[in-house]
């Protein structure tokens, strides 16, 4: 598929990601935006996240997002959901449903497709690399290079994961050749930290506690930390994966309140656990390594609820 052939009757075209868009959301979103602003600056392009971390303040015209989901456009011509299923659109729900044509490019494993047009590849590395996939290498530049190469790192982790193939690989070397500081960009929006963000980390790993032999470790974060820190969930981004790094752990758990008895969950796995089930069984989705989840209950019967999934894959796998 090229994504200039689906769109070219289109006047309005509106872009829309998942609710706390995370680095592969917003790079193939932004790469996406610059795209058809480039090569059909006749058309209406917009495109629609909840605020992004100020990390991605590097993508040019990062700007340009309507962040209030607010437009004076009735219906879309073509409405494309990138990176999720469209019940995750958050504001941009209603703009997917009204659009005449919708399309839907996503690599999660548990989505099934929701557009007219589907593009959805559980074997790729991120929706960024199936967005580079759609468009005309020819008409790239170094800023559309740049939104992609950021999407391609974050859900990599950069080009360490078990997702990342030749082909990833062959992806990211075209993409650093338009030139941009692919260096510096990787410390910016990677592995640097606010302070905050090192306070919660140390938080949580301080109260984390290894269950199942050593094999499972579960951490969480009440709603009085979080507002003590004056933090939200971007300050939360990367402790599960610091977490699933402890040696002998086969799954990391960490979950933060979002209300009276609501947890946000996230899952992390070496391989041996299965997580997109089990974030799906609790209705939430993701891969197989990487997935999420929003649960109802204490923490310990949220843990508990997880572990009973948790346990049987373990066992069916031999490692238990």
């Amino acid at each position: 598929m090229k994504i200039k052939n689906e769109v070219i009757t289109a006047n309005t075209i509106g872009i829309g990601g998942h609710v706390r868009p995370d680095g592969d959301c917003v790079g193939a979103c932004m790469a996406l935006y610059r795209y058809l602003c480039k090569v059909y600056p006749e058309k209406r392009v917009d495109v629609f996240l909840e605020q992004p971390p100020g990390v991605f303040s590097c993508i040019g015209g990062i700007e340009d997002i309507c962040t209030d989901f607010r437009t004076d456009v009735e219906a879309y011509d073509v409405f494309i959901a990138l990176d999720t299923v469209k019940e995750r659109l958050g504001g941009a729900e209603r703009l997917f449903d009204q659009a005449a044509k919708t399309i839907n490019i996503d690599h999660h494993i548990s989505n099934s497709g929701c557009g007219d047009v589907n593009y959805v590849d559980a074997g790729a590395s991120s929706t960024s690399e199936l967005v580079y996939e759609v468009l005309d290498e020819e008409e790239l530049d170094a800023e559309i290079a740049k939104a992609v190469y950021v999407g391609i790192i974050h859900d990599t982790g950069v080009l360490r994961y078990s997702n990342t193939t030749p082909r990833t690989l062959e992806i990211a070397a075209r993409l650093i050749s338009f030139g941009f500081d692919f260096s510096e960009l990787v410390e910016k929006t990677f592995y640097e930290k606010t302070y905050v963000q090192n306070l919660l980390l140390g938080r949580a790993l301080l109260e984390s506690i290894q269950f199942m032999g050593g094999k499972c470790v579960v951490s969480g974060l009440g709603k009085k930390t979080l507002d003590f820190y004056h933090a939200d969930s971007k300050d939360l981004d990367g402790i599960v994966s610091q977490l699933n790094q402890t040696a002998g752990v086969e799954c990391a758990i960490f979950m933060y309140q979002t209300g009276v008895l609501e947890y946000k969950v996230s899952l992390r796995s070496k391989g041996n656990v299965d997580v997109s089930r089990i974030a799906v069984f609790f209705g939430g989705g993701g891969h197989v390594r990487a997935a999420g989840c929003t649960m109802s209950g204490t923490f310990h019967d949220v843990v508990n609820n997880l572990s009973l999934h948790i346990e049987k894959q373990m066992k069916e796998a031999g490692i238990l």
